[in-house]
């Protein structure tokens, strides 16, 4: 395949990404505003996706051994618990995937 046709590509991509995320703002800018469906949503939907990464993420624990399933729970106990401590979505997400890497990588070897 020409190299040619794949950045055209990733062109078309790109724009057609950039539009989407633009789209909410040029359409409720100004004097219209946005309806409350929109607005509630914005507020419910942050909680659902973090459910569902949450459900996807611990889908596959397989119970047989301790080194597959407990480095998963420890991490997750700490991602809910420094949520809870700090509040801080980043902070609780990277201090889980460092501690999941460490112990996959470390100790459950």
């Amino acid at each position: 395949m020409n190299n040619t046709y794949i950045f055209i590509g990733i062109l078309i991509i790109a724009a057609v990404t950039i539009a989407l995320r633009a789209l909410p703002f040029l359409v409720f800018s100004g004097k219209r505003k946005a309806p409350q469906f929109i607005t509630k949503l914005s507020s419910l939907l942050p909680y659902a996706v973090m459910g569902m990464l949450v459900v996807f993420c611990l889908k596959d624990i397989s119970f047989t051994s301790v080194g597959t399933f407990l480095p998963e729970l420890i991490s997750a106990a700490l991602v809910a618990a420094v949520h809870l401590w700090k509040h801080n979505t980043i902070l609780s997400i990277v201090a889980g995937t460092v501690c999941y890497m460490l112990l996959v990588q470390l100790v459950f070897v």
